[in-house]
């Protein structure tokens, strides 16, 4: 197993991967894969590797394939530079288990307290997805609230629990 920072050569299997995401576990995610299959390369690249350094992409990799994913977006608003949002955490069915998630999350805890500004880290789970929150609860996070309704995917409603790490 190799988790790294993801490089401008990797944006198409990051692409291919979070699109699978998207569809695989479409009830994890606030966007949809039709909203990002519409993404034109730059936007991956900057996903992965913010020009401004306000974000940042890892890659989990077994035998030279990326399996799972996480980014870390960081505010350039000046009353919240002090934060960073985990988003788009995602490793295939086949590879969970293997501590991939765990170690992805680790890289972007590192990343955020490598910056002398970053406080704090938050990110979003969907209520019922109890092996994500354990996954983040173990690692420090802790919950400070659920947001109702917080998604709507045309049919039904989706609440997201809302969680930190503060340092």
């Amino acid at each position: 197993m190799l988790i790294r920072a993801l490089e401008p050569a990797d944006w198409e299997e990051y692409r291919a991967l979070m699109l699978e995401a998207f569809e695989v576990d479409a009830d994890a995610f606030t966007s949809t894969r039709l909203e990002r299959e519409q993404k034109a390369s730059a936007w991956w690249l900057a996903r992965m590797n913010h020009p401004l350094d306000l974000g940042r992409a890892f890659g989990a990799f077994q035998a030279g394939q990326m399996v799972g994913t996480v980014a870390i977006e960081y505010s350039d608003r000046f009353k919240t530079r002090h934060k960073g949002h985990v988003v788009g955490m995602y490793v295939r069915s086949a590879q969970r288990g293997q501590g991939l998630a765990q170690a992805l999350l680790a890289a972007v805890v590192a990343d955020a307290r490598a910056r002398p500004s970053i406080s704090m880290l938050t990110l979003t789970c969907t209520q019922g997805n109890e092996r994500a929150q354990r996954l983040y609860a173990s690692a420090g996070f802790e919950v400070f609230g659920v947001e109702p309704r917080a998604i709507f995917n045309g049919h039904d409603y989706t609440s997201k629990v809302h969680m930190h790490l503060s340092w």
